[in-house]
Order: structure tokens, then sequence, then C-alpha cells
């Protein structure tokens, strides 16, 4: 029997300057079906998607719709075919409010062509009532979180009448609830002949929801199959190349003095009473459920947010902590979770990307040294085996896992002892999962110390040597290695706080 194709490119080829980023291209996509596209970053994963939402055009190939060839120019032309697409860097504009967001490039207008506020204002209300999303339509972006607005992405998608929706790491922000109703919301539109296509690195969730799954690899096509013919061992086999005997290499480092230790932190209304320490050589994770309080944490102590209580201490001394200035003084660095927002400067190339926070290493007497920035940031790179066609490459055009990798390279040109990783593999392949990693124990070898906030709880189990936990700003648990186990994690991600956990005495 034929299959029912919704969606088909045939030899796509598509080049950027010094890299070739898709090689004849053979992919189709089944209605009514969901069509998981994994890969490492670089892959061309995004490249794939890009194209057939209209953001790129092939050099050569064709886009075949219901069978019938066509021409994509550009999203709004993508979503006249009935294509929609939710992108894994968020893009949007903080100021703008969520009905306005929901409803870009199609506000509804009166007969005086002007925005009908009312019509615009009853339709946003019935999609999130919809959803059962308690947000008001007028509600700023800025006020809302990550989580927040990855949801909000989701719903425009399906607000299209979208027949074909690409999905680009879409629980990479959410709670496991809001991944639930992801998965509802992705079986209900199946229901309805909609096809899928979902990009992730979370293979459990690939093999939970996928019909089919295509690998590839340095932008070819590996192998396709349907998801009952593969597993997951498989599946990372294809995307890396050569077989991951252990995805966490963790080793046992000699454990030193407290480098950093918190007392008794405080934010009105964000924390409160936070106690903690990490040790040199030590990799100390933080565990909780989306709003628990671990980010906001994390940046009162690197100086972004203020606190109203408490005490910071480095190498068991008060450090005053005011700004992020005082903590880069103290040695002490911070990666954001937010890569696009916080992170990177997109138009920018990797190596100023790279160099922006120790630009005191290269100018001297009112001039920047080009050479000696190409030679510290080119070292660095080498290190941390960052992929790029040069350093003068815009970071945008990087694959997420190496832009992560050119951000760590930026505060390791600082000789930091003790670093911030808030989410540092959120929504990058297992591949470059792995080789941040070995970073990390490469560090605490080093007798640098690491915290290490993630979602992941695996990765936490896999990568900690002590994992503290978090409920509504408070810390209601500390697990050391032998205790690890996310039945007991997640007991006080959800529990209140319980006398006696937070901070035990080592």
């Amino acid at each position: 029997m034929k299959q029912d194709i919704k969606l088909r490119v045939s030899q796509i080829d598509k080049s950027f300057p010094g890299v070739k980023a898709l090689k004849k291209i053979d992919f189709a996509v089944r209605r009514g079906t969901v069509h998981a596209l994994c890969g490492e970053n670089g892959a061309g994963k995004s490249t794939l998607m890009k194209i057939i939402n209209g953001i790129y055009k092939p050099d050569s190939g064709q886009i075949f719709i219901d069978e019938k060839p066509v021409k994509i120019q550009n999203p709004i032309h993508a979503r006249q075919h009935g294509i929609a697409m939710i992108a894994q860097e968020l893009n949007y504009v903080p100021e703008m409010s969520i009905e306005e967001n929901l409803f870009l490039g199609r506000l509804p207008v009166n007969k005086f062509r002007k925005v009908d506020w009312k019509q615009l204002r009853t339709k946003t209300m019935e999609f999130l009532n919809a959803e059962n999303l308690p947000y008001k339509p007028t509600q700023k972006l800025k006020t809302l979180t990550v989580s927040d607005i990855q949801m909000l992405e989701i719903i425009k998608a399906v607000s299209n009448s979208a027949e074909i929706i690409v999905m680009d790491e879409p629980t990479s922000s959410i709670t496991q609830r809001e991944v639930e109703m992801l998965f509802k919301k992705i079986k209900e539109l199946k229901n309805t002949g909609v096809s899928i296509i979902y990009i992730s690195h979370k293979l459990d969730e690939v093999f939970q929801i996928a019909d089919d799954i295509t690998v590839l690899r340095d932008g070819a096509v590996v192998e396709s199959h349907p998801a009952s013919e593969m597993t997951m061992e498989q599946v990372i086999s294809l995307m890396v190349g050569r077989r991951m005997e252990n995805v966490y290499p963790k080793e046992e480092v000699e454990i030193g003095e407290k480098l950093l230790e918190v007392k008794n932190l405080g934010s009105t209304g964000v924390f409160k009473d936070i106690n903690f320490h990490v040790r040199k050589g030590e990799i100390v994770g933080f565990a909780g459920l989306v709003g628990a309080g671990r980010t906001e944490v994390m940046r009162a102590i690197f100086g972004l947010d203020p606190i109203n209580s408490g005490d910071i201490l480095i190498n068991g001394e008060t450090a005053g902590i005011h700004k992020v200035s005082d903590s880069i003084r103290h040695k002490m660095v911070m990666l954001s979770e937010d890569r696009r927002r916080f992170g990177i400067i997109p138009i920018r190339s990797v190596m100023e990307n790279a160099s922006i926070s120790s630009l005191e290493k290269i100018i001297y007497k009112g001039y920047a040294h080009e050479k000696e920035e190409r030679k510290i940031v080119g070292e660095y790179f080498q290190k941390m085996n960052v992929k790029t066609p040069s350093l003068d490459t815009p970071i945008q055009s990087l694959s997420g896992g190496n832009q992560q990798k050119v951000l760590l390279a930026k505060w390791m040109i600082r000789d930091p002892q003790i670093l911030i990783l808030d989410e540092p593999t959120r929504g990058i392949d297992v591949g470059a999962k792995f080789e941040i990693y070995k970073l990390m124990v490469d560090l605490a070898k080093q007798g640098r110390a690491v915290i290490m906030v993630s979602s992941e709880l695996p990765e936490l189990i896999g990568m900690c040597d002590r994992i503290y936990v978090m409920n509504k700003g408070n810390i209601t648990g500390e697990l050391k290695r032998t205790e690890f186990c996310q039945e007991t994690i997640m007991k006080y991600a959800t529990a209140c706080k319980q006398e006696g956990k937070n901070e035990r005495e080592n």
C-alpha cells in the first residue's frame, strides 16, 4: 500500500561559507505521524527545517507537499502552505504582549484597517483557556519565564491551523507537567491528521512519541526507519558515528577545602535561608522543578540580582559581591541558562564573543592587539574542541553545542576557580554533552569548584559528588553520591522544606 506522504524533500543541498551543511537530503513525513529527526549539533537538522520553513533557500533540490512541488520563499509563504515552526532558540520581543505575540503577522483588523483589539483579546483568551494557561492577554513576554514563552510558541503554532508543525527542541525549557501536556497535544494533532517533525536530544522522548526516526550526521541522512525497528543505543551510535560506552565520564577526584560557602542567603519573595558549600575538586548539582529558585540563587551569588540577607564566603573570607565585576574579581563566573538572551552576541564573531570578558589581556596603549587575541582564543578553542570555520565566523552560525563551548572558553580565559553552570547541556547533542562533561571533570581535577544546575536528573546523578534539591525558594534536601536516586530527588523537589536538610555538616 502506498504511504500517505504529506511532506517530502528530495536531493536538498545547502552550503554556507566554508561549510557544506546539507548533502543530497531525502526525507519524507507521513500524514498524521510524528517523524523524529536526530543528530548531533551541526548535523544539519535545523538547517533542513529552516529550508522547509522558508528561512533559507536550498542550493539545489526540491520540496513536495502532498506530492506537489512547491518553492517556499519565506516563513509567511510556508504558513500559507500549512507549515509552522517552533524554533530551538526562542525569538521574541520582551516588550510585546502575549496577544500580540500569538497573532504577530496576522493581527485581526476592523473595517477601518486598524487592529481589532477586542477580537484579538477574545481569540487569545480562547486559546489560553483551551490550554488551561493562567495568563492575561496583555501580559508582556518579559514577565514570563523561558518555560512560559516556550509553551506560548507551541500554542502559536497550533493556532495557525498548520498541517505540518516543526518542533525544534520543544521541551528544552518546560516542566515535566508541561511536557505531558505537550505530548497530549501532539496526540490530538496526530488524530486530526497533522504531521509533526520532532527534533530533540532527549531520546527517551523520541521513543515515547515518534512513529518514524531519521538520523542525520555531517549533513547527510545516515538511516531512516520506523521507530519500532530501532533502539536508543542504535540511534546514539548512528548520531555520533561510534559506540559510546560511558555517557557520563565522572572520575574520582580528591576533594579539598571549601572554596565557596553561602550562609543564610535571602532575597525577599524569591528565596530564603540558602546554605550550601562547594569544595575544591567538587562538582555540586542543584536539582528542582522549574520555578524552584535555582537560577535566581545563582544569579544573586554572581551579582546579577540583589540579596537582602546572608553572606557569600570565598576561601573562607566574606566576599562583598554587589555586581558581576565583583564576582569575576573573586574568580567566580557563571554560564547562563538562556544562551541566546544572556550569553552570545549573535552578530559578532566567535573570537569577539570569547575575548569580550578578558579585554585587558589584549588591549594596551589604547589599542586592541588582534594577533594576541587570535592566539589566546585559538588556544582555548583547540583545548575545548570548538568547531568553527574560522575565528571570524559569526557565532550565530555555529551549532548550539559549539556556541556553548565558545561561552565556556570565554570564561576559561579568565582562569576562574568557581564555575556556576546553569543548564550547561540544554539543547545540545549527546556528543557535545560528553565533551562538556569531560571539561567539568578536568576542571574538578585542577582543583576548581563546579556548580551544575540542571533539570536533567540522569546527568546530575551521573556527574555530581553531591546534589542540593530546591523547592519554592528553599533547599529541601542534600544528597551524597551514595544516596543519589531519582525518586528521592523528586520527593525533595516536590515537598516542603524539611528540618535539618538545609546544609549538612561535613
